[in-house]
C-alpha cells in the first residue's frame, strides 16, 4: 500500500507545476492504472513515489515509511521498472539479475529458483550469459520486470511496461500482475493503452497537466462521467479535451 499526499513539483523555480498537490492511494490487492497524455505529469510523480527526485511539497509513503525520511527502508517496499530499460550494458544479464538480488538481499536458493522461472516465463532463459548491451529493447524491458520480480517486492511499480513487448510477453505481464494483486500486493502502472486498463484495473487515476482529476472504479468512472455504451478510451478521450474523435 502506498499513499501520496498533497504533493506538488515545478522544475523551474515559480514556474508551472508538472504535478500539482497530487493526493492518492494505492490499496493493497488491488491492481490500479495511471492514465493521463502525454506531459501530464505521469512520470513524474512516479519519480516522487520512487525518490528519484524530490517533491517540492507534500508526503509519500510506502506502507507508512517515508520516501524521504526513511528512503532506504521504503526503496525496499517495492521494486520499480522504468520506461526506459538502460542499465550496464557490459554486463551480462546473470550477472544484473544477481546484482540485483544482492541488493534486496535475496537468499541464493530462492534467487535460483526465481531467476529460471521467470526467464523461462520470458524466454530469457538461453541468453542469460549474454551481454546486456546485445539485447533488443523488448528483451531489456523483459530483463528488468524479470529483476523487478526475484525480488518479490510488496508494492510493484511500473512505467508504461508493456512498451516493446511481444504480445506474448505482455499477456504474461497481465497475468502476473492479477496474480500479486490475489496475492495482496499493490500494484501500480502507467499506461497510455486503455484497453489494458479498462480490462486489468480494479481502480484507475487519471491525472491532466498535473492535477488529478478522477480515482476511482471503472463502474464509478462511467456512472460520473460516462454515457450508456462508452468504453474507457470514449471517456478518457472526452476528458482531457482531445479532439481525436471529433472526425
Amino acid at each position: 500500500m502506498f499513499e501520496i499526499k498533497n504533493v506538488s513539483k515545478a522544475y523551474t523555480k515559480g514556474g508551472v507545476k508538472a504535478v500539482d498537490s497530487l493526493s492518492l492511494t494505492v490499496n493493497n490487492g488491488e491492481i490500479f492504472g495511471f492514465l493521463g497524455p502525454n506531459g501530464a505529469g505521469k512520470t513524474t510523480s512516479i519519480k516522487m513515489l520512487t525518490g528519484i527526485i524530490q517533491p517540492d511539497e507534500g508526503s509519500l509513503e510506502l506502507d507508512g515509511i517515508s520516501i524521504k525520511d526513511r528512503p532506504v527502508a521504503a526503496k525496499r517496499q517495492f521494486a520499480f521498472v522504468p520506461d526506459n530499460p538502460e542499465t550496464v550494458s557490459r554486463l551480462k544479464a546473470i550477472e544484473y539479475l544477481n546484482f540485483i538480488g544482492d541488493v534486496y538481499k535475496v537468499p541464493a536458493d530462492i534467487r535460483k529458483e526465481r531467476i529460471e522461472n521467470y526467464c523461462t516465463k520470458f524466454g530469457l532463459k538461453e541468453v542469460l550469459n549474454n551481454k546486456i548491451s546485445s539485447f533488443s529493447h523488448g528483451m531489456k524491458q523483459k530483463l528488468f520486470l524479470i529483476a523487478s520480480l526475484i525480488t518479490d517486492p510488496q508494492n510493484w511499480i511500473l512505467d508504461e511496461p508493456m512498451v516493446g513487448l511481444d504480445p506474448e510477453a505482455a499477456f504474461i505481464v497481465k497475468e502476473i500482475m492479477r496474480e500479486r494483486a490475489n496475492a495482496g500486493k499493490t500494484v501500480f502502472f502507467s499506461t497510455h493503452v486503455m484497453e489494458v486498463a479498462e480490462k486489468l484495473c480494479d481502480r484507475i487515476g487519471i491525472i491532466k497537466q498535473g492535477k488529478l482529476i478522477f480515482q476511482g472504479t471503472m463502474s464509478e468512472l462511467k456512472e460520473q462521467h460516462g454515457k450508456d455504451g462508452q468504453s474507457l478510451e470514449d471517456i478518457f478521450l472526452e476528458m482531457i479535451g482531445s479532439t481525436a474523435k471529433a472526425q
